[in-house]
């Protein structure tokens, strides 16, 4: 197994989403790339993002990459849907340079690729959300979230079978 931590800007939507992909193997709701160890108070630059464990023989960097695209808007900067701010930020973090080698030529052989205000960064440190975050959508389904509700469960059949 691998890991990779995505950021696509409120994690709520993004772990609802990224769990239901086949080859994803665990979700964690977290905060990635910050100044300080804990998330007391401030957010000191973290990225919201989903801790990824998934299985390298059933889905690449690539086809999360991909899937990442199809619930963000990589051109915006520190914004999705309503949520405004660095902490909504879109990108790939990761501990293996090679993910990182992988998602910035995936970025690289997009036409469009000169627009993209995606990162892709090693990971400098990780903070798992509190409870309350974890598979929040799943607790409370009606909470706002800018991804649409039929993309959310895009693939959740695909994941069963």
């Amino acid at each position: 197994m691998e890991t990779v931590y995505l950021a696509g800007g409120c994690l709520w939507g993004v772990q609802a989403f990224v769990k239901t992909l086949p080859g994803v193997v665990s979700t964690e709701a977290g905060r990635a790339n910050g100044s300080t160890s804990s998330l007391e108070g401030e957010y000191d630059g973290y990225a919201e993002c989903v801790k990824t464990v998934f299985d390298p023989s059933r889905i690449s960097i690539e086809e999360l990459m991909n899937h990442l695209f199809e619930v963000i808007d990589p051109y915006s900067v520190n914004r999705q849907g309503e949520d405004i701010g660095e902490k909504y930020r879109t990108g790939l973090y990761s501990e293996d340079p090679e993910h990182l080698k992988r998602a910035e030529f995936f970025i690289r052989m997009r036409e469009d690729h000169e627009r993209i205000a995606v990162e892709v960064l090693p990971l400098k440190n990780y903070v798992r959300s509190a409870e309350e975050h974890q598979d929040r959508l799943d607790k409370h389904p009606d909470d706002y979230c800018h991804i649409p509700a039929g993309l959310l469960n895009k693939y959740r059949n695909e994941k069963i079978l």
